[in-house]
């Protein structure tokens, strides 16, 4: 346990904390003074327990304020991070939505490429028919006319 000897309102106080708080406890004493001389000044010297009732009144009421603040901060952030995890349930809908479709396209590319080559094939296969035939005939012509 540390001793720190702090002056409040002209008086010596010697106050104990934890080892290493030394100087936060300094800080706060500091503006606890900041604030109990500026109501001494604004309001004249009502008696010091009544300053320091209205010191401490105002300070609580700093302190209500802002814990306010940071649960309405504490919503707001909420409200943020639900829209953030609703949009990225989005992306990756998107995303999954997305790659089906290309995988889709691709099966239909591929069975488009197999149907064209087995058309090609086809094709050759039928202009090679037909050449033969053609030949075939044209050799039977020939054939015919020697005779």
């Amino acid at each position: 346990m540390a001793n720190v000897s702090i002056k409040f309102n002209g008086k010596e106080f010697l106050l104990s904390c934890d080892d290493g708080q030394e100087e936060h406890l300094e800080e706060l004493l500091i503006q606890l003074n900041q604030k109990f001389n500026d109501l001494k000044n604004n309001l004249g010297n009502l008696g010091e327990n009544k300053l320091l009732l209205i010191t401490a009144v105002k300070i609580m009421d700093e302190y209500h304020e802002t814990k306010k603040k940071v649960e309405q901060k504490k919503k707001e952030l909420k409200i943020l991070s639900d829209k953030f995890r609703e949009l990225k349930s989005l992306v990756y809908d998107y995303k999954d939505k997305k790659e089906e479709e290309i995988q889709d396209l691709n099966e239909r590319h591929n069975n488009l490429k197999l149907e064209i080559e087995n058309n090609q094939k086809n094709y050759e296969n039928l202009i090679e028919k037909t050449t033969n035939e053609i030949s075939n005939f044209l050799d039977k012509a020939n054939l015919e006319k020697l005779s």
